[in-house]
């Protein structure tokens, strides 16, 4: 039977990406393999506890939510997550997944959005990138870049034009909480006139840091 390593499954507003405002239940998994100098989850780093797929299914259920966000820690970094998402997929949710963009997205359901990070140099962890991901990107699936400082931004508008991701599909910016002014950010793209679409976490405007929020 297939079981994962759940942190925590909860019911919130989504925060971020394209579907943000809607109601989703997330299902967080345990473990990461990166260590981003401003993650705000590092409590899924360790421990968690073990589920099976029919629970968590049922778990999701009982929130009555269209939404389902896979998240972590860095999700794929469990292989039965491939296993999750198509369950999620075959009992009719709109299903994403936020994945840190280190680890092979190749094998996941086509149903499933993606969204996927391309970890800049303020992260501490732009050399995990792995590039050959963005070959499995579509029309439905986004990029996420997350901006410490101008340095941050030069680099990410410099990928943004190597691998003409805006053809490819939909492109996020946010500005890191606490470290990087939201406004100069706004200011910069523009300046810039980048076709990107510059986002803020709905869910720490609304609760802060709290953990299930």
């Amino acid at each position: 039977m297939s079981r994962l390593r759940i942190t925590e499954i909860f019911h919130s507003l989504q925060g971020e990406s394209a579907s943000v405002g809607w109601r989703t239940v997330f299902v967080r998994l345990t473990g990461c393999p990166l260590r981003c100098g401003y993650c705000d989850t590092a409590y899924a780093f360790k421990g968690g506890e073990w589920w099976d797929i029919d629970a968590i299914l049922a778990q999701v259920a009982g929130f009555d939510a269209r939404y389902v966000t896979v998240t972590g820690g860095e999700p794929l970094a469990q292989s039965e997550c491939l296993t999750l998402l198509r369950a999620l997929c075959d009992a009719g949710y709109r299903v994403s997944l936020e994945t840190s963009g280190a680890l092979d997205v190749s094998a996941v359901d086509p149903r499933v959005i993606k969204v996927m990070d391309l970890k800049t140099p303020g992260s501490g962890e732009s050399g995990k990138n792995l590039y050959a991901n963005i070959d499995h990107l579509g029309p439905q699936d986004q990029v996420k870049f997350v901006i410490a400082d101008e340095a941050d931004y030069q680099w990410s508008r410099t990928e943004l034009q190597r691998w003409d991701l805006a053809s490819r599909c939909e492109v996020l910016f946010s500005p890191v909480a606490g470290q990087m002014s939201a406004t100069q950010l706004a200011d910069w793209i523009l300046r810039d006139r980048l076709d990107v679409r510059f986002q803020l976490q709905l869910h720490k405007l609304l609760w802060g840091n709290e953990p299930g929020r």
